[in-house]
């Protein structure tokens, strides 16, 4: 499979970067070819200007506006996203990215505004990969929005009906670590990810 990696942590001495090295790998291995995106190192602007924003609803103009990213996504017909869950949802660089990509003209046809209709029906395939520093209870108890960003959200954009009947296809993997767990984790000088499932 073409797999979209977008991938977003500032550091590349994290534990974040460390999972993303042996994921990296098992896509490699399994012989799938891989666009990695990672919104910092290059830079992603994720501020909605007015000028873009007065051009979002128009599906040319909000298209061209984000040419670039839209080519790289349509080139793509598996998505994997991966990252930090910070204030109990995505950082603020991804968020940016999904407004952008996820808006009419690109993910979605909003001509009829009552039925929207999915223009990702290329994406066969999406999985997440987040991490928490908190319990996993207190997660639950804030309904848990990064995997609901990745088992509803995006779906709405690809083929949302073959996607949620066939649940091999919408795959999320989290590590819950307590700061202080990771601390002396990276302390020790270790970046060993847990082996994530790659096929």
């Amino acid at each position: 499979m073409r797999v979209l990696y977008v991938y977003c942590h500032p550091l590349d001495d994290s534990f974040h970067a460390a999972i993303r090295k042996e994921v990296l790998a098992g896509l490699k291995q399994a012989g799938h070819t891989t666009d990695l995106l990672d919104l910092y190192a290059e830079g992603f602007d994720p501020v909605l200007s007015a000028e873009r924003r007065r051009d979002y609803h128009d599906p040319v103009r909000n298209r061209a506006n984000n040419q670039t990213y839209v080519d790289r996504l349509m080139a793509a017909n598996a998505l994997v996203v991966q990252f930090p869950t910070w204030s109990f949802g995505p950082p603020a660089m991804l968020k940016g990215w999904f407004d952008r990509m996820f808006g009419p003209g690109i993910a979605l046809d909003l001509s009829d505004p009552g039925q929207a209709k999915p223009m990702l029906l290329h994406v066969k395939c999406i999985s997440g990969i987040s991490t928490y520093g908190r319990p996993r209870w207190q997660a639950i108890a804030m309904a848990d929005p990064p995997r609901k960003i990745i088992k509803r959200y995006l779906p709405w954009g690809s083929n949302s009906i073959t996607l949620r009947r066939r649940s091999d296809n919408l795959d999320f993997h989290r590590e819950f670590r307590p700061c202080k767990a990771l601390h002396d984790h990276q302390r020790r000088g270790r970046r060993d990810p847990l082996k994530l499932p790659v096929a």
